[in-house]
């Protein structure tokens, strides 16, 4: 719904249709789970993959990104200075304090769900403790601001202050990744409009009750450039600093935003 007026409002879902979103972001965030489970010193990221796809299929659901514009995997394995879009390798092998960001989708029923999380293997310095939680406190400040009436870049907007907030928490600098965003999701993955990680408010399309977003910050300890190696996937810190990335499928609701692809605790 909602496309016949796709520039005004981002675009929305019945309650039903929100259901079913739900329903399979639910497969994503247990299969999320999973892998994290199974990330410890001498697992290959290739091993994460097969634990994320079995989580995927056992739930009747289709992993969103295995062949997605000819992707090998089910996940995204991006290791400390790979920022996004890693491919799992049985020769990528964890090693401890390694920082591991997981993207996972899933498809269910013609709907997608889409989420990220970083995390270490075993223990992580201070400064990447620092990264991965100013990075998931950029994602909860952009989903604060999901809500009816505010505009497309509001999110953006909240998205760069929480990031700016967890440099004074923390007392360090963050690199705002250029270029990559989030994204309006349903049907397909990866839909209009594109949404920044950072930005001036209130322009852009509505939110309205029922738009849903896949809000997904990522930050690094460095530079806010990246570059993508010759694989054509894996996107790196041109400055070979380490990169976080958290993403949630949230949707606006009458009662406040929604996450639709909520972790089993």
């Amino acid at each position: 719904m909602g496309f016949g007026r796709k520039r005004k409002v981002v675009p929305f879902r019945t309650t039903g249709e929100l259901e079913a979103m739900a329903a399979a972001g639910a497969i994503v965030g247990a299969a999320l789970v999973a892998v994290r489970e199974a990330a410890k010193p001498g697992v290959s990221t290739l091993e994460l993959d097969r634990v994320a796809e079995a989580v995927i299929r056992d739930a009747g659901a289709v992993p969103s990104f295995l062949g997605y514009h000819g992707f090998s995997g089910s996940i995204c394995t991006s290791v400390n200075d790979r920022v996004v879009h890693g491919i799992p390798s049985q020769a990528d092998v964890l090693a401890e304090g390694d920082l591991v960001s997981i993207d996972c989708g899933a498809i269910l029923d013609g709907w997608h769900g889409d989420s990220a999380w970083t995390f270490g293997v075993g223990g992580l310095s201070p400064a990447d403790s620092d990264l991965s939680d100013a990075t998931r406190l950029s994602m909860e400040a952009g989903i604060a601001a999901m809500l009816p009436g505010n505009r497309l870049t509001d999110v953006s907007h909240a998205i760069e202050l929480g990031t700016h907030a967890a440099e004074k928490l923390h007392s360090r600098n963050y690199g705002i990744v250029d270029g990559y965003g989030g994204h309006a999701i349903g049907r397909e993955m990866h839909m209009d409009p594109f949404l920044p990680n950072e930005g001036a408010p209130g322009k852009g399309p509505r939110l309205v009750v029922g738009s849903v977003l896949a809000i997904e910050p990522m930050l690094t300890l460095g530079t806010y450039e990246t570059e993508v190696l010759d694989d054509e996937w894996t996107v790196v810190t041109t400055d070979g600093s380490r990169a976080a990335h958290w993403e949630h499928t949230v949707a606006v609701t009458e009662d406040g935003p929604r996450i639709l692809t909520v972790r089993p605790e």
